[in-house]
């Protein structure tokens, strides 16, 4: 299987994030985990501002309304 044939059937259920890593839990229960240096947003972010999120289209994405970031399931898992 290779990268682009990922299947991105489940969305996000729950978001971590630490100083160091961001983890999102999905509705078939896997979880990705991506440091936080992927996102220099996230990253530069305060952990108040990390735990400021919420869910886009039901799952499909997060969006940090703190810092204007937005992260998508699709773009996590291909990224991973």
């Amino acid at each position: 299987m290779g990268i682009s044939d990922i299947a991105v059937d489940s969305d996000a259920i729950d978001v971590t994030c630490t100083d160091e890593s961001l983890r999102v839990t999905l509705s078939d229960g896997r979880i990705i985990s991506a440091p936080l240096a992927w996102s220099p947003r996230l990253l530069a972010a305060t952990p108040a501002q990390r735990q400021n999120w919420r869910l886009i289209s039901g799952g499909v994405g997060i969006h940090w309304p703190d810092i204007d970031e937005d992260l998508s399931v699709k773009g996590l898992l291909r990224a991973s």
